[in-house]
């Protein structure tokens, strides 16, 4: 009896361990933060000059300010378990895929060729990456579904 209410504990105790870890992970980092931190590691990357950096650093910080905006919109509409229309994804999609080409033509005007061929390259990476954590995460939430379901 000791031993399973000693096991009991430990398992709470971890769990509990467990769950401040990913709150913590969760506190994001201000517009500023984010934006130096991404002009540094663009820096690292692809050997920007001083006046570079200060030419993309506007760009990085509009670019995090609407991605925290939008994450935010995300969060009301999951919350309020309000799906946009067909018509609303259009527009937003739309709106995404046009900030995307000018910050593509923006960042073209201010790179080289060279620095401009392996930010294409990093750019295609990242978004492989991202497709393969969507298509992962739905694939897990279609799993989830059908335990319910059973």
């Amino acid at each position: 009896m000791k031993k399973l209410i000693a096991v009991l504990v430990l398992a709470v105790g971890f769990t509990v361990t467990t769950q401040a870890q990913k709150e913590n992970k969760r506190q994001q980092l201000t517009v500023e933060q984010q934006t130096e931190l991404q002009v540094k590691k663009l820096t690292l990357k692809l050997d920007l000059t001083e006046a570079q950096q200060n030419q993309i650093k506007p760009l990085i910080a509009k670019q995090v300010a609407k991605r925290q905006e939008m994450r935010a919109k995300r969060k009301m509409m999951k919350e309020s378990d309000k799906k946009p229309s067909a018509e609303e994804r259009y527009e937003m999609k739309s709106e995404m895929l046009n900030k995307q080409i000018a910050f593509k033509a923006e960042m073209k005007r201010i790179l080289n060729e060279q620095q401009y061929e392996r930010f294409e390259k990093m750019s295609a990476r990242k978004t492989h990456k991202a497709k393969k954590k969507v298509k992962k995460h739905k694939m897990k939430e279609k799993a989830e579904h059908r335990e319910d379901r059973r």
